[in-house]
């Protein structure tokens, strides 16, 4: 058994290590994002470069022009590129338009009309499932769509739509027939965002920095054919591409976050002083840095073998559950340890610790708190003894 990375994996990883520590950290202090998008000044120069490296559209297939990598590999490199705040926590663009892989289920015509231009930066989509009462639970949402001849009306409320407001389209989900709901009753719709009946009704400031939408449908029109797969199978479809974001995002992102937080907390323990002595020499810090490399160990290691399962084809729900949990709980101590270990300096906006407390608390609620996640692993382990 071979617990590490294959060859061409480990030297990714190192070329990309050395990308973030020479391009993207030095960074930092001319820009920090609080939800905006990264100035094209700086993002077009670093778009340059890695499509020079052949990292292009990561998750695109070979077939639409992108780099066809599997699951692994992105988590690799999503790991490396979180050890810098200077990327938007949400809907970076460091690596290509932002291609929802739902949009790989549009027939052919659809693809013409959508996903092409999707590729080629024409246009822009938001993905629109949560709702104010069906945010962890998204089989209980109540947003309707009903026939109307080669129509869909579409009628209810969406909350926290990051993109939203320069979005083209949304892919929303909506309930098709209320006696199936998740079990063949929720299907997936492109809806143009300048339909009438489609109101942005209001922005949701939050403690990260962005500031997601409410999106209310009333009475929207829908053309039958902006149908994503099939009536009936857009839950399904929607949880295959967030199992990918909670591996990737929720559980490569936040080993990549701890690393750094470690490595810092490492650093300045060694060189600050305190009654005489390094911080480095005292047992209390010595304990935090020990068990923050243990947890973060242990985390890299399940993220890596659920990437692994995925790629091979086998179902990873219950481990992906176990991922986002580890992960993003771990990350969430290892910054709060290296706040302690630089004090009063560890508040300050002048490091990047304080932005990565907030963007970690965040994904322990979003798309599937870890207390559910925790309900529904013990569920499906129970059920299968």
């Amino acid at each position: 058994m071979d617990f590490n990375l294959p060859e061409e994996l480990q030297l990714l990883k190192e070329t990309l290590r050395r990308f973030v520590d020479k391009e993207l950290i030095p960074l930092e202090r001319e820009f920090r994002p609080e939800g905006e998008e990264m100035p094209e000044r700086l993002l077009k120069p670093l778009q340059e470069k890695v499509k020079a490296m052949g990292l292009w559209m990561l998750d695109v297939p070979q077939e639409y022009g992108g780099a066809g990598l599997g699951l692994l590999a992105r988590c690799v490199i999503q790991e490396e590129v979180s050890r810098t705040v200077v990327l938007p926590f949400r809907g970076s663009e460091l690596f290509g338009h932002d291609v929802r892989p739902v949009l790989f289920h549009c027939n052919a015509e659809q693809k013409e009309r959508f996903l092409k231009p999707v590729l080629q930066g024409e246009m822009r989509v938001c993905f629109a499932q949560t709702e104010p009462d069906a945010g962890s639970d998204p089989a209980s949402i109540q947003t309707r769509a009903v026939r109307d001849g080669e129509h869909f009306v579409l009628n209810g409320t969406k909350r926290f739509i990051s993109g939203a407001g320069r979005a083209d389209y949304a892919q929303v989900m909506a309930v098709t027939d209320p006696e199936k709901r998740a079990r063949g009753g929720i299907t997936c719709f492109m809806v143009d965002m300048k339909s009438p009946g489609v109101i942005l009704d209001r922005q949701w400031p939050t403690m990260m920095g962005d500031a997601p939408w409410q999106i209310v449908f009333d009475g929207a029109r829908v053309p039958a054919a902006n149908v994503i797969g099939k009536i009936g199978e857009g839950f399904s479809l929607a949880q295959q591409w967030i199992q990918d974001g909670r591996i990737k995002g929720h559980g490569a992102r936040p080993v990549g976050i701890a690393q750094r937080a470690l490595e810092m907390m490492m650093d300045y323990s060694r060189h600050r002083v305190t009654f005489g002595r390094p911080l480095a020499e005292r047992q209390a810090v010595q304990f935090m840095i020990a068990d923050s490399a243990t947890e973060l160990r242990a985390a890299r290691l399940l993220v890596h073998e659920c990437a692994w399962r995925h790629d091979g084809g086998e179902d990873v729900r219950n481990l992906s559950y176990m991922v986002k949990i580890t992960s993003t709980e771990m990350a969430s101590r290892v910054v709060d340890r290296a706040i302690k270990v630089h004090g009063g300096i560890g508040l300050t906006k002048d490091l990047p610790l304080e932005w990565w407390y907030r963007q970690v608390r965040s994904i322990r609620i979003t798309e599937g708190a870890t207390e559910v996640l925790r309900w529904r692993l013990a569920q499906n382990l129970l059920k299968g003894r």
